[in-house]
């Protein structure tokens, strides 16, 4: 998020307009955490994860009363218009705030998950793909060499990108994501299959939110039906949300946040920035919040045929 936010302030500098950093996220809105940021206040972060300006939920923001002092500090602080970086929740305090009291809202999309609708790629994934393909190229010298398999999980409660990138980039045997409801009586078969190539050990990447359970769980079934196997579990966790972001991420945020800040300044709001095809596109708050971003049937089938 660092690209991004040093992306909207230089941009916004460049049209003479003055950014305010809000520290905390809408809680720090509550508490006034504000501060004029300069080009050279973010010189210097557009190598480091996370926010230099950090980030928190706020259960006050989510009444009434919490965004009325929200207002009442942007008001005090001559705050004009936000430019908000996240995800769903993020989206919908922004739309409601924006809905109670009038301020112009623009949203970039800063999440791992890459589950967003309107856009192609979400601030984060890329670099927590990679995270998690160093991660795997690490386990797979030690299932190699020990006659292993492994079952890896990633983050991904209700979307399976993270596990289906790092799995084909990976070379996993078998992919388990929420999406497909039948993925493993599809992976048991495979591993069943006797004209299937013998391979001596194998990878097997979990998204969080599979629906047949989380990475220990499906290894205990795994090893039920296959007692002969030598099987291990790695949930590789919040390692995925920090680290030094990829060049792809730091190119997107930077895109993104100067698009959030010509929206703003073209009058926009109510829309979040995102890239589609390599254009960036501006779509409705409600849209992105409510519309399904379908997993990629075409990289699913490809993760199949690869693993045979």
């Amino acid at each position: 998020m660092n690209a991004c936010l040093r992306a909207v302030v230089r941009s916004a500098a460049h049209k003479g307009v003055e950014v305010m950093g809000i520290g905390h996220g809408y809680q720090g809105m509550i508490e006034g955490e504000f501060r004029l940021l300069r080009r050279e206040d973010v010189a210097n972060i557009v190598q480091y994860g996370g926010t230099i300006l950090r980030s928190a939920r706020s259960k006050e923001f989510i009444t009434a009363e919490g965004r009325k002092k929200a207002y009442n500090q942007l008001v005090n602080h001559q705050v004009e218009g936000l430019i908000v970086i996240g995800g769903n929740g993020t989206y919908t305090g922004a739309g409601v705030f924006h809905s109670e009291f009038g301020i112009p809202c623009i949203g970039a999309p800063g999440t791992i998950d890459n589950d967003l609708y309107g856009t192609d790629y979400t601030i984060g994934f890329d670099t927590a793909v990679n995270t998690a393909l160093d991660a795997i190229d690490r386990i797979r010298d030690t299932a190699d060499s020990h006659d292993r398999v492994f079952f890896i999980e990633v983050m991904g409660r209700d979307s399976g990108y993270i596990a289906l990138h790092a799995g084909i980039a990976g070379g996993a045997e078998a992919l388990l994501v929420p999406e497909i409801l039948t993925d493993y009586p599809e992976m048991i078969e495979h591993f069943k299959n006797k004209n299937k190539r013998k391979k001596q050990f194998s990878i097997i990447v979990i998204a969080e939110g599979e629906t047949e359970g989380q990475a220990f769980q499906i290894a205990e079934k795994f090893n039920q039906e296959f007692p002969e196997k030598d099987v291990r579990v790695s949930v590789l966790g919040h390692i995925q949300r920090g680290g030094k972001p990829t060049a792809n991420d730091r190119i997107l945020a930077s895109v993104l946040g100067n698009a959030s800040v010509e929206a703003l300044l073209n009058g926009s709001t109510n829309l979040c920035a995102g890239v589609i095809n390599s254009e960036v596109v501006l779509t409705p708050f409600d849209a992105a919040i409510s519309g399904k971003k379908e997993i990629s049937k075409q990289l699913l089938q490809l993760s199949k045929i690869l693993s045979d």
